[in-house]
């Protein structure tokens, strides 16, 4: 990833050893030294990043004639109303307007600083630029960053859009059929279970974000882990999938899949339905805490994954359970039988979620399904276990 923590969270000493690395810039990196006098110009920069990949804008270094930061690495002198320019630049020059995150990141002295500027992939291209209203998509090449794409050409970036839909939907499907490969070269039959799948998949994939042969040190660094689960259990062995890897394992009888892919896809899938006693005889149930334990597990998981490949862009995740109909549905003493034939809940999310309201978007997403399962909980209730599993994690 560009930086250890979220953009939001840098701070000036923090710019300074990122530009230590001597990283060059590239088609989701760019240095400006000082906030460009032409308005248009820097627009165009921050729209060409919206219309592809998404990416960073460091204002306040200099870069050398390898396009790479160049000492010493002071930054510019402070202005309080630098946000507001940028954002007035955006609201003037681009339509429609990219939502970014700035971060101005003051020295001790508070009189030099850093702006860092965080533009996701936009699911609203075209962005066009100024009075001719062009559009620009970044290339990442030296002597051409941004390339124009006239307006008859237009519908290619839509189409781009398109084609990135479509191979979300097929990163989705082989993931899912893994698990069901794996079951069958096990000989063992899902049949009557209900097969839980939590996902997070980038909304337009276009490349792969790290190289295939990384991703297994990286699922194992991100692997979240606490005294009640482990997401991705390092002691199973990993195996090879298109782009990425799967961690498979089978404890007391619940089979479970982790995958993870280059193009920064994260995929769970398990069997979640489980005999137990209830009123007296054995019924298949579904227990609320238990999807609790993994969806945070999962989540925690998503968005490590998702900040050591530097992805910040719109993501969609899904939340799913197969086969409900008929099962029993267990909080604690509450109990319900399930009338849905199945369970599906969709989020439209960024990384910044998970990073600063990972909370509330939990408590949101188990309570509704816990409604859907046929429960009425109080939301409190599901606030204090979202609490309680998330304090367990190990750090």
């Amino acid at each position: 990833m560009l930086f250890p923590k979220p953009v939001h969270e840098l701070n000036f000493e923090d710019v300074v050893a990122f530009c230590k690395r001597g990283l060059p810039e590239n088609k989701q990196l760019d240095y400006k030294y000082m906030l460009p006098k032409n308005h248009e110009k820097f627009a165009k920069t921050i729209a060409s990043f919206a219309n592809a990949m998404g990416g960073t804008i460091i204002v306040g270094v200099q870069d050398d004639k390898n396009d790479k930061p160049a000492a010493p690495f002071a930054g510019i002198a402070y202005h309080e109303k630098v946000r507001n320019s940028i954002e007035d630049i955006i609201q003037t020059y681009i339509d429609p307007i990219v939502f970014v995150d700035v971060n101005v990141c003051v020295n001790k002295r508070t009189d030099r600083m850093f702006v860092v500027i965080d533009i996701p992939q936009s699911n609203l291209t075209p962005h066009l630029v100024g009075k001719s209203k062009r559009a620009y998509i970044r290339t990442g090449q030296a002597s051409r960053p941004e390339a124009i794409v006239h307006p008859d050409k237009l519908p290619w970036l839509l189409d781009h859009r398109q084609k990135s839909e479509r191979l979300r939907h097929i990163l989705y499907d082989k993931a899912e059929s893994h698990f069901a490969n794996y079951l069958k070269t096990c000989t063992v039959s899902a049949t009557g279970e209900s097969i839980s799948t939590l996902s997070l998949v980038p909304m337009y994939p276009q490349e792969p974000l790290t190289d295939y042969r990384q991703v297994p040190q990286l699922a194992a660094a991100s692997s979240a882990k606490a005294p009640y689960g482990v997401m991705s259990n390092p002691k199973y062995p990993l195996k090879p999938v298109q782009d990425g890897i799967a961690v498979i394992s089978n404890e007391r009888g619940v089979y479970k899949m982790t995958e993870f892919n280059a193009y920064g896809l994260v995929m769970n899938k398990q069997v979640a339905s489980h005999d137990e006693m209830v009123n007296g005889h054995v019924s298949q149930t579904l227990r609320v805490e238990t999807l609790g334990q993994n969806l945070v597990l999962f989540l925690e998981t998503a968005r490590k994954f998702l900040e050591k490949i530097s992805f910040g862009g719109p993501l969609m995740f899904r939340f799913k359970i197969s086969n409900t109909r008929g099962k029993r549905a267990l909080f604690g003493k509450q109990q319900a039988t399930v009338l849905e034939d199945y369970l599906r809940l969709d989020r439209n999310l960024f990384l910044t979620d998970l990073q600063t309201g990972a909370p509330e978007l939990l408590e949101n997403i188990l309570h509704e399904a816990a409604w859907s399962l046929g429960l009425q909980i109080e939301l409190q209730q599901i606030r204090e276990l979202i609490h309680q599993y998330t304090q367990e994690i190990e750090p």
